[in-house]
């Protein structure tokens, strides 16, 4: 299960550069370029483009939460990280004292 959605969610994130790449952009640049003609034709494409991205957006959210859910099962502590920090030191020679 896992590995499906490992494998999907590679997929959505595939997917979802390859949509951000191919819109138009906005015309940020304090409003340089953009004229009245491109506006109006490139909005039907606008729209179906902002829609995909969304819903693909939304599936790679999706996929990546059940992705947490699915593998936080194989993270159970086995003990505290303090413990092993004391073993650790118990094991350490003592420094030599200079005579």
């Amino acid at each position: 299960m896992e590995n499906i959605l490992l494998v999907l969610n590679i997929v959505f994130a595939f997917i979802l550069v390859i949509l951000v790449l191919m819109q138009k952009s906005e015309g940020g640049a304090l409003g340089i370029g953009v004229s009245q003609e491109s506006f109006m034709f490139s909005r039907t494409a606008g729209n179906f483009m902002t829609k995909a991205t969304a819903i693909v957006a939304t599936l790679f959210i999706i996929c990546s939460l059940a992705l947490t859910i699915v593998s936080r099962g194989e993270l159970t502590p086995s003990g505290s990280v303090l413990d092993k920090v004391d073993e650790k030191t118990q094991d350490t020679p003592a420094i030599p004292e200079n005579n």
